[in-house]
């Protein structure tokens, strides 16, 4: 075996020897592991992120909760999903060069990005009807916010056993925290009751 191999390229190893099939996560991670080990005399950290990467990437279909498919044939239209530059212009057109959240653009000398409303990673197309006009504040915010979702719902869940626990210092930290989530108008639809 080679040296110097990511967790990534050993997963893409790993799945490239298994292609169209149902791989729970469980059996790749340990493989990916022992192969990591042999290499580098050490554990990997976070390969089921890494898993979650490829999937978000386009590189794995998500059959299930723990359980992705390669499918070359699914990689090569992959690009499909992505705008051309001829969709990137009427998108940007339709849109008046402005972002549509905050209403800045061009004419402010905001950086434009093309967005996908529907993201790639859950099925959405390169179509004009699933495309919209965002500032790069924008976009990073979107593509941030299933993060930003759950990272509320730990410090809600923290929140909730730092009270039950009569913890002051931590439930001050939890207050601070999702005093912010709230000063910013971030996952307003979460809710958290103090």
């Amino acid at each position: 075996m080679e040296k110097n191999k990511s967790i990534r390229e050993l997963l893409i190893e790993y799945f490239k020897i298994h292609p169209k099939e149902d791989l729970s996560h469980g059996p790749v991670v340990d493989w990916v592991e022992e192969q990591y080990l042999k290499l580098y005399n050490k554990k990997p950290r976070d390969t089921w992120r890494s898993i979650r990467n490829l999937h978000e990437e386009g590189f794995l279909i998500k059959v299930k909760k723990g359980v992705y498919r390669y499918d070359p044939d699914a990689v090569k239209h992959r690009e499909l999903e992505d705008f051309t530059a001829e969709q990137k212009a009427i998108i940007l057109k339709r849109d008046d060069y402005k972002c549509v959240i905050c209403g800045r653009g061009k004419k402010e000398g905001i950086e434009l990005q093309v967005d996908h409303i529907k993201p790639k990673y859950l099925g959405g197309k390169a179509t004009i009807e699933n495309g919209q006009t965002l500032c790069a504040q924008h976009n990073f915010i979107k593509k941030s916010l299933k993060q930003t979702e759950t990272g509320k719902k730990m410090f809600i869940r923290l929140y909730e056993l730092a009270k039950s626990e009569n913890n002051k210092e931590l439930m001050k930290f939890c207050e601070d925290v999702l005093k912010t989530y709230e000063k910013h108008n971030i996952n307003g639809h979460i809710v958290w009751e103090k």
